[in-house]
Order: C-alpha cells, then sequence, then structure tokens
C-alpha cells in the first residue's frame, strides 16, 4: 500500500494494476448488492440478448476505483470525497482489466487531487471512464 502525502504527489503522476474478474466476484456482488438481474445472473439469458456471457456488473468494474484511490494513489491517505463513472463496454467473467489513475489536478487549499480513471480490457479497449476527487490526509 502506498502512503503519499500530498506533496509528494505530483500532476501527471500515474499508477496502476491489473485484476481478474471472476464468476465468484459476480456471485458475491449479488448476494451483497440483492440486485438479480438476469443479465447479470444468467448465462443463457445474457446470450440471448446478445453478450457472449453474463456481463460483470458495471458497479463491480467501478469498485476497482476504491482499491486506485485506497492502495495505489495517494494510498493510505485517500478520503473519496466524489466519483464520476462513464460505462464504455461490458466487462465478462475472465476478463483481465487494467486500472489506471492519473493525477489531473491538486488544490492546495483543500488538500485535494482529481484522479483521472481508465480501466481497459485485456482488448486495450476503455470499458469505464471515469474521475474522483480525492482528499489527501495528513
Amino acid at each position: 500500500m502506498n502512503r503519499y502525502t500530498f506533496d509528494e504527489i505530483r500532476v501527471g503522476q500515474k499508477e496502476s494494476f491489473e485484476a481478474k474478474i471472476t464468476e465468484e466476484m459476480l456471485e458475491t456482488f449479488g448476494i451483497i448488492t440483492g440486485d438479480i438481474n438476469p443479465l447479470h445472473t444468467d448465462e443463457g439469458y445474457a446470450r440471448e440478448h446478445g453478450y457472449r456471457s453474463r456481463v460483470a456488473y458495471g458497479m463491480l468494474t467501478a469498485a476497482f476505483m476504491s482499491t486506485l484511490a485506497g492502495v495505489y494513489i495517494p494510498g493510505e491517505r485517500s478520503l473519496i470525497k466524489e466519483t464520476h463513472v462513464k460505462f464504455a463496454k461490458p466487462v465478462f467473467p475472465g476478463d483481465m482489466i487494467t486500472v489506471q489513475g492519473e493525477v489531473t489536478e491538486k488544490n492546495d487549499t483543500f488538500k485535494m487531487i482529481v484522479l483521472k480513471v481508465t480501466i481497459k480490457n485485456g482488448n486495450d479497449e476503455k470499458v469505464l471512464r471515469g474521475s474522483m476527487d480525492i482528499m489527501v490526509r495528513e
């Protein structure tokens, strides 16, 4: 886990990591949220509607933004204040995703950073675009 202080963070700084989306993640996310939409829970239904398999919950993919802030940049000192997310393409069980954040702004008064977030699949296609406003705690 990183422990960047506000002063150590620079505009343009990047961090990234990879994660594999598993069947177990979909099952657990569905149990936690109670979302039983068949697009996420029923392989046959998803195929009937033009997808290669069940579609991962968009918010499961977006949840990796929390890991990006809380572990990578700034890491331990992070407190997410706001997020913006756009889902560009579906994610499926078995997909390997790459989560990347880039610092685009710093606010000295409030010790806040803006992190531009991109998540790509194994084919280097953007599946999520977003941003986070993150307070860097002392």
